[in-house]
């Protein structure tokens, strides 16, 4: 099985989990005299079996992810760098939008906001940073679609 097919596995098991977990929650209680419209038991027995699957699953990915290298660096340190890469981003282009929002004054005594530092440089570096993010990513994928699953 290719690692690309595993991960897909993996987030259909998670969101099975969610609509079992939300399946439970509707059956926890009833009214006196009422029975569940689903047995919470039985609901509980599928949750272990696929918490079951979804660990190992979980230990074969994490342990192809350490195994599969590519340029000298293994998988799971370009999905930590990738990671990192996506927050750092996130956060620049928070900060960027912040840091270009005008205040519009209704007078001249108004006092005036401007920005602290020079926005056109650091959005050079959010575009030089995106890039570098859509390269690792496809790299990953290319990656994660040819590296069999151990």
């Amino acid at each position: 099985m290719k690692l690309a097919y595993a991960l897909t596995e993996r987030a259909d098991l998670q969101r099975r989990l969610s609509e079992l977990e939300t399946r439970l929650m509707t059956n926890a209680k009833v009214q006196e005299g009422e029975e569940p419209a689903e047995d919470p038991e039985s609901l509980l027995k599928e949750m272990d079996a696929l918490l079951t699957q979804l660990e190992e699953l979980i230990e074969r990915i994490n342990r192809t992810n350490s195994a599969v290298t590519d340029q000298g660096e293994t998988l799971t340190a370009l999905l930590a760098r990738r990671d990192c890469l996506s927050r750092r981003l996130q956060i620049m282009r928070n900060f960027l939008n912040s840091a270009s929002s005008l205040v519009s004054r209704s007078s001249r005594s108004e006092i005036r906001i401007r920005s602290t530092v020079p926005v056109a440089k650091f959005q050079k570096e959010v575009d030089g940073l995106s890039r570098e993010l859509r390269e690792l990513d496809a790299r990953i994928q290319g990656l994660n679609w040819t590296a069999e699953l151990l």
